[in-house]
């Protein structure tokens, strides 16, 4: 496997924005940036560069908005800024590159960076054109960082590096970002905050993606749980618990057992904790639907729809982004967990049949209408463990559920249901910032005819009409309300936002890593009058440094006494590379243990920095 290098950002004081850079500073650069912006107000993509109303004619661009010191700057090097960029036509549309040549060696050249409407979003997608430009540059000087407030300073170092960090496991390795690009700022201490905090977002977004890239056939329940293990083993604040095949059936997991049931891989119940468990503190669950490939089980995809199935994890794979992201992060009062929900969904001779009926973790059934819903079985579980067993005060599940949120949203939206409204709001505000875009959809009860079921609580799929869409992702959202009961919940089905067709903007082929900025922000919503009085919306405020806690549940049956199982005689999963991860998958080969021991109340097991893997 290669992987691609992180992008180095490093802060540089300036001077005030009236007065231009010291030369030295620019002579230690391969490349500077200046930023260019519309002389009209745009809209982003869809903004037309030209304007009609020019007295130059409609041919004519109007020029773009350039600040006084570049302009100086560049006529020190020798440079017509205004002129040049007239005869490329620039504009300053979002993403829009020029490239000025220098005549000496550094810098060799400058770059104008059209900005557009210089919104967050903007920001975030300009800058992540300009790394994928600058590839292979060794030294990036970027004026254009000078004057943006701390929110925009924010979005513009998640858009650089959001482009870097491929996975492939080509022969050729993937195409390395600049070798360092430095920020020009005012503020040491404001901005360069605002730069750290960008950095660790857009970190929690490429540690999902790196995991969601990974081939099934390289990641499997298994390895990811020992993943999840493996942090622990190195981080005292954070507490794992996972339970295998054995646990989970005594502890009545049936909904990740009927979608496992195929595979030779077994599933796994992953949770994660961070934060103390005090008296009065504040308790969020995040989950995540890690389906480590979806072939459809017995109701089964057809081919070209499987291709793209090793995706089908991102749910589990942000929760557990956010959970790493938040080392040292969580706040006095806070206590925050994520539960991966892990299976991989094959149509073997064991498989869950159409027409079976399950039990769920708390008792709720369902019929299998579909085997192919099969991410609402095994959110069913783990969302009634979060809400009942682990006394959530608030749950917010992560899933690619649905293709129907794909066809009425696209890839830029995902749909957002809510039981409560401070916590829809506050998702809504965190997307937004985030450049992760929510749109609000209804949980409407006419609807849930289409899920019952005459032989169980609830039906896991409408009956197919044959030949219109129904309302499946409300269906599906339905569905899983039943097992939060009145704990203010939130689901963000990202069927169609965790992929994406091509590279663009701040966006790779495939899967996106779509939720963990966006947890990343969400702030606490305003206090109500119900059970919401005690809720927040979810994690990592300023950075991954806020959570959301309540009354903490006493799970201190769930302790686990030594390290996790790794995944014998199956390949490794690369995301997953530490030396002692690998010595407990030889310590399995070879036969010599590292296996799980459990207590006899026959619950989960616990990982801490106390529990190492042994071979």
């Amino acid at each position: 496997m290669h992987e691609g290098p992180a992008l180095q950002v490093e802060v540089v004081v300036g001077e005030p924005p009236g007065d231009v850079p010291a030369l030295a500073e620019l002579g230690a650069s391969e490349v500077v940036v200046i930023a260019v912006r519309p002389a009209r107000p745009a809209d982003g993509e869809g903004a037309d560069r030209s304007s009609s109303a020019d007295p130059a004619g409609p041919d004519v661009p109007a020029p773009p908005v350039l600040r006084p010191t570049d302009v100086a700057l560049l006529a020190g090097l020798g440079v017509d800024l205004p002129r040049r960029l007239a005869r490329a036509r620039a504009t300053g549309a979002r993403g829009e590159l020029t490239w000025i040549d220098l005549e000496g060696e550094q810098p060799r050249a400058v770059v104008a960076l059209g900005l557009g409407p210089a919104a967050p979003e903007d920001l975030r997608r300009a800058a992540a054109a300009l790394v994928r430009r600058l590839r292979h540059v060794d030294d990036v000087l970027l004026l254009a960082s000078v004057d943006l407030a701390a929110d925009e300073l924010r979005a513009l170092t998640e858009g650089l590096h959001l482009p870097t960090g491929a996975v492939t496991w080509a022969s050729a390795p993937p195409p390395s970002p600049p070798g360092r690009v430095r920020l020009l700022v005012g503020d040491a201490a404001t901005d360069a905050a605002a730069v750290a905090e960008g950095t660790a977002h857009a970190r929690a977004t490429l540690a999902a993606r790196r995991l969601i890239h990974t081939p099934s056939n390289l990641k499997d329940p298994t390895s990811i749980a020992a993943l999840a293990a493996d942090l622990a083993a190195d981080d005292p604040g954070l507490d794992v618990q996972v339970w295998d095949e054995q646990a989970l059936a005594e502890d009545g997991f049936g909904g990740l057992l009927a979608v496992g049931a195929g595979s030779s891989r077994p599933p796994r119940l992953v949770r994660m904790t961070r934060g103390a468990d005090e008296p009065g503190a504040r308790h969020v669950v995040l989950v995540g639907k890690g389906i480590t490939f979806d072939s459809g089980g017995l109701s089964l995809k057809a081919p070209e729809q499987q291709i793209g199935m090793k995706t089908d994890m991102s749910g589990a794979a942000v929760v557990l982004a956010v959970l790493e992201a938040l080392r040292d992060r969580v706040p006095a009062g806070l206590r925050i967990t994520g539960v991966l929900a892990l299976a991989e969904n094959l149509p073997g001779a064991s498989a869950a049949r159409p027409g079976d009926v399950i039990t769920h973790h708390g008792g709720l059934t369902t019929e299998v209408v579909n085997t192919d819903a099969e991410g609402r079985l095994v959110l069913g579980d783990a969302l009634d463990l979060a809400a009942h067993g682990l006394a959530a005060d608030v749950v917010v599940d992560v899933a690619t559920l649905t293709g129907a949120a794909t066809l009425g949203l696209g890839r830029r939206h995902a749909p957002l249901y809510s039981t409560s409204e401070p916590l829809a709001e506050a998702l809504l505000a965190a997307g937004e910032q985030a450049g992760e875009l929510l749109w609000r959809m209804p949980l409407h009860d006419d609807y849930r005819a289409l899920i019952a079921s005459e032989v169980a609580d609830q039906a896991n799929s409408a009956p197919s009409t044959g030949w219109a869409p129904g309302p499946g992702s409300i269906t599906a959202a339905l569905f899983l309300r039943r097992f939060v009961g009145d704990t203010p919940w939130a689901h963000l089905d990202i069927a169609g936002t965790g992929r994406s067709e091509a590279e663009r903007d701040d966006l790779p082929k495939g899967g996106t890593g779509f939720g963990a900025r966006l947890l990343g922000r969400a702030r606490r919503p305003a206090q109500g009058r119900h059970r919401v009085r005690r809720a927040a919306a979810a994690a990592l405020d300023r950075g991954g440094r806020a959570g959301l806690r309540g009354p903490g549940a006493d799970i201190s049956t769930f302790r686990r006494r030594a390290a996790p199982a790794a995944c014998p005689g199956r390949p490794l999963p690369s995301c997953a590379g530490s030396r002692r991860f690998r010595a407990a998958c030889a310590g399995f080969r070879s036969g010599r243990g590292a296996r799980f021991r459990r207590k006899p109340e026959g619950r989960g097991q616990d990982v801490s920095a106390q529990g190492r893997h042994r071979a």
